[in-house]
């Protein structure tokens, strides 16, 4: 489905006026009876109008093409030749598309740059005519297999609505998108040897920065340029338009919070999974789970310590079965969130794939190590942690703000280099990968495009853009911070908002000033340790105001809560009612004025939640006790609170 972005995102691209739009058409290549030709009845569905299979796919294909069109200005019709043909699909993988200019031009009438290659859609773009009539320009081939196959993606399908509501199925609308833009210039030239296609470099390839090294890839020898295609996280993307505009769009970096608990460091990075939710700031403690059946910290079966797990944040070991499997386990015993250690050393936190429309809790990852950290420090005693956004580093870019691009190590033929970073959040057009996070929007594509020489403007107007927004407990209160774009339009003021869980009626606690540096900061010290709170910001621009999403977190400390008992007086019975934050043994019990045992109401493991006990006035034995003073006192753990009442006859 549609991304649910994780900041409140208001983005207006520069629009291409009608005149100098782009016209991108279809060559259907495919025979009769498959592919476009495909006369399988199809009921009409997201926006598709198409009654068969094939022209479903061709209309997708052409709102596809007419999106690109609208956004890139050019005088010369860029031809599309696409086919449907059984590429590469196992129950868990696929290969869903591929696609590449027909052929490359240099030191053309018009090329902004003398000896360097350029796609020819790009290049017939830049030098106003067409420089080969006769050929197409981009060739485009798409997987037939993702047809309700067992065998291929555990039976997944192509769906070809417009509106992201793809379910389980695979929208094939970001697909297009994708290897559209790979067509028309996002890719390099340059393989795994280094080598330059004729001893001369691409316009992709001199934007293409090594921060190790400190240079571009058209000023690298190929050994460099060899092992900077294989230099994880120090490469990146040296365009302008990207830097400026990344901020409108990358949100902060996927981050768990240690706040209590360790030794551990006060942050540790997490990889996101493709299921379940994608906007999520949510804190607890966590708890290491145990399904009882061989590695018992695996999640693969029912879990037997439940009880621990319910309102807490599940850490499970990775292996054995399916992270959506994993991530049933621990929401069926009532997990809030789902932190999977990998079980493979490395310094990226992976990303977990998988789809399952019931996880309805957040589900991230961390290294090897990281995991092992986190086990070792719950041998120590609790440890709580928020899983949010840290806004003060852009999700997958550099110190400076420049968008990573793809480099792992081995190297991947067809991705390395010619991506975004997987490390991107959200989910960019142009990953390696496409996630069901996806559906129309082009992200900081076009802006790399600009940056390739399809465009004159770098401007993609922004109305009110509230990036990371992100709430976690401190020392002091409730910390809330979001980073603004740079661009804040009229906004003069921020308005932070509060609730109780569970509640929809926020109250707002403060107004103050928009900064106009970018970054917020609210600390809201009238949080009480251990209440659960529903925080949202609003930004008041002109006469309207953008709202952020919520987000809620919860506050360690003595939050077991112990209500006056009511009636008081009582005459015959009354009711206690205590509240835990988790699990726990607790002792109930009633006291006479003299300090002696008169009744012990409860003596035993209760779940997280509110608890009403009642007394009728009678002790141990069942007799009734007379008229007086009494007490009530309540044990758990370290927790010990008495309260007073009076029995009135």
């Amino acid at each position: 489905m549609r991304r649910l972005l994780v900041f409140a995102l208001l983005l207006t691209l520069a629009s291409v006026t009608a005149a100098n739009a782009a016209v991108i058409t279809i060559l259907n290549n495919d025979t009769a009876g498959e592919g476009f030709n495909d006369p399988t009845p199809a009921t009409p569905v997201g926006g598709n109008p198409g009654t068969t299979v094939g022209q479903q796919r061709l209309n997708a294909f052409q709102h596809a093409a007419d999106i690109w069109g609208g956004l890139l200005p050019s005088s010369v019709t860029i031809i599309v030749r696409a086919q449907f043909n059984p590429q590469t699909c196992t129950a868990t993988s696929a290969v869903l598309g591929s696609a590449g200019p027909s052929q490359v031009w240099s030191d053309f009438a018009g090329a902004p740059l003398a000896n360097t290659w350029y796609h020819v859609a790009l290049a017939n773009k830049l030098g106003g005519v067409d420089l080969n009539p006769a050929l197409y320009d981009i060739n485009a081939t798409f997987n037939s297999n993702l047809n309700g196959d067992p065998a291929c993606l555990g039976g997944r399908g192509w769906y070809y609505g417009y509106d992201g509501n793809e379910g389980t199925d695979v929208e094939l609308l970001p697909v297009l998108l994708h290897e559209m833009g790979h067509g028309l210039g996002f890719s390099t030239l340059v393989g795994s040897s280094g080598a330059e296609s004729g001893g001369r470099p691409d316009v992709y390839e001199r934007h293409i920065r090594d921060n190790t090294l400190g240079m571009t890839w058209d000023n690298m020898t190929q050994a460099q340029r060899a092992a900077s295609a294989v230099n994880t996280g120090n490469v990146v993307w040296n365009g302008n338009c990207v830097t400026t505009r990344a901020p409108e769009v990358l949100g902060g970096t996927p981050t768990m919070f240690v706040n209590s608990g360790g030794p551990l460091p006060p942050k540790i990075l997490y990889g996101n999974a493709s299921f379940g939710p994608s906007s999520f700031n949510v804190t607890g403690n966590l708890v290491l789970v145990d399904d009882g059946t061989g590695t018992v910290t695996d999640g693969c079966e029912p879990l037997v310590n439940a009880g621990a797990v319910a309102g807490n944040i599940a850490l499970i070991d990775r292996g054995t079965c399916a992270f959506t499997l994993k991530a049933a386990a621990a929401q069926a015993a009532g997990a809030i969130a789902v932190v999977i250690a990998n079980n493979v050393a490395g310094s990226t936190p992976p990303g977990l794939g998988g789809a399952d429309p019931t996880i309805v809790i957040p589900v991230v990852s961390v290294t090897m190590a990281d995991g092992t950290a986190l086990k070792n420090a719950l041998l120590g005693g609790p440890v709580n942690v928020t899983l949010g956004l840290d806004p003060s580093v852009l999700a997958g870019a550099d110190a400076n703000g420049r968008v990573k691009l793809y480099a792992p190590n081995p190297y991947q033929g067809g991705s390395s280099i010619s991506h975004f970073d997987v490390s991107a959040f959200p989910d960019l057009l142009m990953e390696p990968a496409i996630n069901s996070g996806l559906s129309s929007d082009v992200d900081l594509t076009l802006a790399h495009f600009h940056d390739l020489g399809w465009t004159n403007t770098c401007d993609l107007p922004v109305s009110v853009a509230i990036a990371a927004f992100n709430v976690r407990p401190t020392s002091s209160g409730v910390e809330i911070r979001a980073r603004f774009s740079s661009t804040l339009g009229s906004a003069n003021y921020v308005a932070v908002y509060r609730a109780d869980s569970g509640r929809d009626v926020f109250a707002e606690l403060a107004i103050v000033d928009a900064p106009r540096n970018g970054d917020f900061l609210y600390v809201d010290n009238t949080a009480l340790a251990g209440k659960t709170y529903v925080y949202r910001i609003g930004v008041i621009d002109g006469d309207g105001e953008f709202l952020s999403p919520t987000a809620e977190v919860r506050l360690p400390g003595a939050s077991i809560e112990l209500a006056q008992n009511s009636p008081n007086p009582f005459n015959p019975t009354t009711s206690i009612r205590f509240t835990l934050p988790a699990r726990e043994r607790v002792g109930l019990a009633i006291y006479s004025a003299s300090g002696a045992l008169v009744r012990m109401l409860v003596d035993d493991v209760r779940d997280r939640g509110a608890h009403d006990i009642t007394w009728d006035g009678r002790d141990s034995s069942g007799t009734p006790v007379g008229s007086g003073v009494y007490f009530y006192r309540l044990t758990a753990g370290k927790f010990n609170e008495s309260k007073k009442m009076v029995l009135l006859k």
